[in-house]
């Protein structure tokens, strides 16, 4: 008994010094990454470069904004996340419609949306555009935000998700007269917190890093995103390794940021149902 609790006592060390071990070494280059960011480009050239800045400091970060309009960039981005969220919130009403109602036709559409998903964007992107363009939306960020609206990924998720809610409880709210707006609101939204924090932080993920859609729309530079001034950084700036640290800091850490503060949600949003 003793050497099988000292066999399972060594196992969890040895498992545990090995996630360590590779821990670190998965988060090194982004330490590197953040720390070069304070750096000057001279340093981060020299011979003998070392972990942390000589002297710190934030020019770096002030010529993103002053010489790259990196301001710009971080508006429509900021834009084109916070409709994203606006489309989180069509794909939980497309969800909750497949999943609690029943209409002629609703598993086949299901299907339809489904079948979406193993169509690769980019043989999609073609078409997008040249209906955006005949309505006279390309280069305008209603074009980059409207066709991520709507996902057959978050639809499915929902619906699954919201399918597990019991049927009587919504019944049960029907009968006190609530109307299907505010059963929506006020029991699904809020039973659906789990599979939303999920979603969200994908939302978030994906708009912030949006880069090839506002490319292939845009051609003035004052509709590009991060993601796109940070290939021009690259571009324009190839041997100021110390600014493309910085750009590429501040594009990551928010997303860092993000999923440590709300990880242990897309933990439950995969393992709780919709009514305990």
């Amino acid at each position: 008994m003793k050497s099988n609790k000292a066999a399972t006592r060594w196992t969890k060390i040895i498992v545990g010094t090995v996630l360590l071990i590779g821990g670190l070494i998965t988060i090194l280059p982004f330490i590197w990454m953040i720390l070069s960011s304070f750096k000057t480009n001279a340093e981060i050239v020299s011979l003998n470069p070392k972990l942390l800045p000589a002297e710190w400091s934030f020019q770096n970060f002030t010529d993103l904004f002053v010489k790259m309009n990196f301001g710009v960039y971080l508006k429509n981005t900021l834009i084109i996340t916070a409709f994203s969220f606006l489309g989180l919130f069509f794909n939980a009403m497309a969800g909750y419609g497949f999943a609690k109602y029943k209409f002629k036709g609703k598993n086949n559409l299901f299907i339809m949306v489904l079948a979406t998903m193993m169509i690769p964007g980019q043989v999609t992107m073609i078409p997008v555009y040249l209906i955006l363009n005949s309505v006279g939306l390309t280069n305008t960020l209603a074009g980059i935000v409207l066709p991520g609206l709507a996902g057959a990924f978050g639809i499915f998720l929902f619906r699954q998700f919201m399918s597990t809610i019991s049927d009587e409880l919504l019944e049960a709210a029907r009968l006190d007269g609530a109307s299907e707006f505010y059963i929506f609101t006020r029991i699904i939204l809020p039973l659906s917190r789990p599979i939303l924090a999920v979603q969200g932080i994908l939302t978030f993920i994906a708009g912030w890093n949006s880069f090839i859609w506002p490319l292939i729309i845009a051609s003035d530079e004052k509709y590009y995103t991060l993601s796109v001034g940070l290939q021009l950084l690259q571009g324009q700036h190839a041997t100021n390794y110390a600014l493309q640290m910085a750009g590429a800091t501040f594009m990551v850490v928010p997303i860092i940021l993000i999923f440590m503060i709300f990880q242990k949600y897309i933990l439950q949003g995969f393992n709780v149902s919709g009514l305990k």
